[in-house]
């Protein structure tokens, strides 16, 4: 395949399906077949057998992690307070360097974790690979690895007990609440069924998760707090607060957001049985992620929308680097497929304004 070439595709690859897998319910602990199951599934569904009475008395279904609850606070009390106090004392570069840094840090989730290790909806040049895995060290939102596993298992399981962040559980589950709780056991459950082979032989990938906090600490907090610090004599308050923390915590909730308002909110005019949908503020937010409905429908195509690089800056800058040989067989979907799954599971009266690029 040519450098710059868009591989056209009329029916989905194996693994992926455009329509929902049947729906998983979740065994109760005392209905599930332990003696098969890895010693962190068995201790999983010992923790959700033994709740405390309190957690269950206010009717919360899986066990509170009280740390990473003390952790979100405390590290949203401070990355916006320190906003508001050093926010005004910042100077102008230091607000392009917060922009370029949530950038990066976005397309490391983006391009990166999302539509190459996970989908594989492209392909990358090594230099390529490499830069998305240290742009994903920015993010801080788990190693590929685990990452893609979980990513994948969300795909297959979407809105079941066996979704990392089943949105049936309505935003705040789905946007943070899911980091704050023991894991439903059914998703480590059905997480081991989940072909993550490719990943396991990817040398980048497995170099960032030998190396994984060593690289966020690097990546994420010391040059964000060093360049601003070094190049134009910025306040090591305003570098923390501002570059590393505040930007943290943004980034953190433009991917929450497709995983919690693009699973409520928006148009379905491909699949109107499912609860993924676009929004154009998630897409935006999460520089392109929003087309939510058309992802989950064809969840191979590398631009996740019909739109091309409309409202999808990621899209864009793959094509950027498709242009520059880096990115090549980038998957996208047929019209005719496109519309052929539209008059069958979705909504051909609906138009958004926007002109397709398939």
């Amino acid at each position: 395949m040519a450098p710059g070439s868009i591989s056209k595709v009329a029916s989905p690859e194996p693994y992926h399906s455009p329509t929902m897998p049947p729906k998983v319910a979740c065994a109760a602990p005392s209905a599930v077949d332990t003696t098969t199951l890895s010693p962190k599934a068995q201790k999983l569904i010992k923790e959700f057998e033994n709740m405390p009475w309190f957690e269950r008395k206010f009717g919360f279904k899986s066990p509170i992690v009280w740390f990473n609850v003390y952790v979100a606070v405390v590290g949203h009390i401070l990355a916006f307070g320190g906003a508001l106090i050093y926010g005004p004392q910042a100077t102008w570069s230091t607000w392009i360097a917060y922009l370029v840094f949530y950038l990066f840090s976005g397309l490391g989730v983006t391009a990166g974790a999302h539509r190459y290790y996970c989908h594989r909806s492209y392909k990358a040049r090594l230099p390529f690979q490499i830069t998305l895995m240290l742009f994903n060290c920015i993010s801080v939102q788990n190693d590929l690895l685990e990452w893609c596993r979980d990513h994948r298992v969300h795909h297959k399981y979407t809105e079941t007990d066996a979704d990392p962040h089943n949105a049936n559980r309505g935003f705040f589950f789905a946007h943070m609440g899911w980091l704050m709780m023991k894991k439903n056991p059914q998703v480590l459950i059905k997480g081991n069924n989940v072909d993550i082979s490719d990943l396991r032989r990817d040398p980048v990938v497995m170099f960032q998760r030998r190396h994984y906090l060593k690289l966020c600490f690097v990546f994420s907090v010391f040059l964000p707090i060093l360049i601003p610090c070094v190049c134009w004599g910025e306040s090591f308050a305003v570098a923390f607060f501002v570059l590393f923390l505040f930007r943290y915590v943004m980034t953190l909730h433009s991917t929450w957001f497709v995983n919690s308002a693009a699973h409520l909110w928006g148009e379905k005019r491909y699949d109107g049985s499912i609860n993924p949908s676009d929004n154009r503020f998630v897409s935006f937010a999460a520089i392109g992620e929003g087309w939510h409905n058309y992802h989950h429908t064809f969840p191979y195509d590398y631009a996740t929308s019909e739109w091309g690089p409309r409202i999808n800056m990621t899209t864009m800058i793959l094509d950027f680097m498709a242009l520059l040989g880096l990115v090549y067989d980038r998957k996208q979907v047929s019209q005719d497929a496109i519309t052929r799954v539209r008059k069958r599971l979705g909504d051909l009266s609906k138009t958004t304004g926007l002109v397709a690029t398939s």
